[in-house]
């Protein structure tokens, strides 16, 4: 049978045996009919907030966070629809922030794509800089002391929007809500604070949970410190076709919204499977390897002890070269030795979160991966490369026997499959 798998801008075309391959994606959501007309509906009526039209005043200094280009958010659409909701306040109250957590700014030219060049010429539109202590406020503290802080947009508007979309996230439970503040909006200290080895290691700090998840729950309160925020968050297709939208109190608004992500995204598989072939979901959230950890997450909730995850992720944007990301995993010879390194530093470091997932799940199963990237950059990540997924496959099915089971994850991390 021929499996598509989202890939890049397009998709890989994959061979695999019918009799012995289980496909698991999310159940098909069909794409609004009306998209810009509900957007605007759900701003008119929103969730446990008044409208947003009535709320924000002409005189308010309004700061707009919207997601960066490592994420699938429709921000072309969304922003523009938005901006005309907001049309009786003055261009010159009004900031577009961008959170970039602890990634790179976006260029002029990214950003005219992302939200029209209409927009980046009518609207002052900032990059968040995680390292700029200038432009950061600290609103109390984490909960293991370290300052709590927030770009200076943020703390200082009159009114907070938060836009995004909500998908399952492999350590938060989901994304969108308060992750457009805190970590989209923070200072490195902070997002390091919150994202400790012993918040990642907690068994709550997994897909689909958001309560007793202590990596959620801290971002939650940090973001509350600000004072009401309204949040615009929408649930994506395939297609990338928005499916549903959620407006209004930031934790309300959000609570629905996982809700429905949840019931179309985690699909209930009987027992692991031997061979798990998945995907980071395309473009742009396959952009880099660092972002690929969220796939590999994925597959590794139901690969067997000693099985494979065959990870098809384009990385055009490379580990990227360089990163605190790339570094960490060259530390060690081998996944022990690194995580072994992770264990014994004192403080966290930038990234070493993706690098602890990733090395904790190739303790269990062997990772290879399908990219762009060169043969040696693979194998220095403690990764195998795979030029050709189906003839790998097919070769190791052969090696396991007859009994072998192999699942495939076409949509990578939009779909979260669990054990029953």
């Amino acid at each position: 049978m021929k499996i598509q798998l989202a890939y890049g801008r397009t998709s890989l075309t994959v061979g695999l045996p019918a009799n012995r391959t289980t496909v698991i994606e999310p159940a098909h959501q069909p794409g609004l009919a009306d998209e810009r007309a509900a957007v605007m509906a759900a701003l008119r009526q929103p969730i446990g907030a008044p409208p947003l039209r009535e709320m924000v005043r002409a005189t308010d200094r309004v700061c707009v966070i919207f997601t960066d280009s490592t994420r699938a958010t429709p921000n072309e659409r969304l922003i523009p629809w938005l901006l005309e909701e907001l049309g009786h306040v003055p261009p010159a109250n009004l900031t577009l922030l961008n959170s970039t957590g602890t990634h790179r700014a976006n260029t002029a030219d990214e950003l005219a794509r992302m939200l029209t060049p209409e927009v980046l010429r009518r609207y002052r539109v900032l990059n968040h800089d995680c390292h700029d202590d200038a432009s950061l406020v600290a609103v109390g503290s984490m909960r293991d002391g370290t300052p709590a802080l927030l770009n200076r947009q943020v703390v200082e508007a009159d009114v907070r929007i938060v836009t995004g979309f909500i998908e399952p996230h492999f350590f938060a439970g989901f994304s969108g809500g308060p992750k457009g503040i805190i970590p989209g909006c923070a200072g490195l200290r902070s997002v390091l604070a919150n994202h400790r080895s012993e918040n990642i290691g907690s068994s709550r700090a997994t897909f689909g949970i958001t309560e007793g998840n202590p990596l959620w729950e801290e971002l939650r309160e940090v973001a509350l410190r600000v004072g009401p925020i309204f949040l615009l968050n929408v649930a994506l297709n395939e297609r990338r076709q928005i499916t549903r939208v959620f407006a209004g109190d930031l934790i309300a608004a959000h609570q629905v919204g996982t809700d429905f992500v949840r019931a179309s995204a985690m699909r209930k598989v009987e027992a692991p499977f031997d061979i798990v072939v998945t995907t980071n979901s395309g473009h742009p959230l396959d952009l880099n390897l660092y972002q690929g950890v969220k796939g590999m997450s994925a597959a590794a909730r139901i690969v067997k002890d000693g099985g494979a995850i065959v990870l098809a992720c384009e990385c055009r944007e490379g580990v990227p070269p360089g990163s605190p990301f790339e570094r960490l995993l060259r530390s060690g010879r081998n996944p022990n030795e690194v995580l072994d390194r992770l264990a014994a530093a004192s403080v966290t470091q930038p990234e070493q979160w993706q690098v602890q997932i990733q090395v904790q799940i190739q303790r269990r199963a062997k990772v290879l991966l399908h990219s762009s990237l060169p043969d040696e950059v693979v194998r220095a990540c403690h990764l195998e490369p795979c030029p050709d997924i189906g003839a790998w496959v097919q070769t190791r099915l052969a090696e396991l026997g007859a009994g072998a089971r192999l699942a495939v994850l076409p949509q990578g991390p939009l779909t979260i499959p669990y054990l029953a």
